[in-house]
């Protein structure tokens, strides 16, 4: 059975609802822990593609990726 539209948008609108209640400090805190599990994610994928690859290189690959992430985000 498939959500319906109905309950996929009251399900969003708890969600904003939820993190408009947040602090400022609970909302940085979280996309603290939001960039700590991406980077995690994204050494999951460096070992993936380069099983070889020792710890020091996947801290390597991941710092140069997040620096092209950077410099796209800022590109015109």
């Amino acid at each position: 059975m498939e959500p319906t539209v109905e309950l996929i948008e009251a399900l969003h609108r708890e969600e904003v609802a939820a993190a408009r209640r947040l602090t400022a400090e609970q909302k940085l805190s979280l996309g603290g822990d939001l960039f700590d599990q991406v980077c995690e994610r994204m050494r999951a994928g460096i070992r993936a593609e380069f099983p070889e690859t020792d710890e020091r290189q996947v801290e390597r690959i991941l710092r140069l990726r997040l620096a092209i992430a950077r410099r796209l985000e800022q590109a015109p």
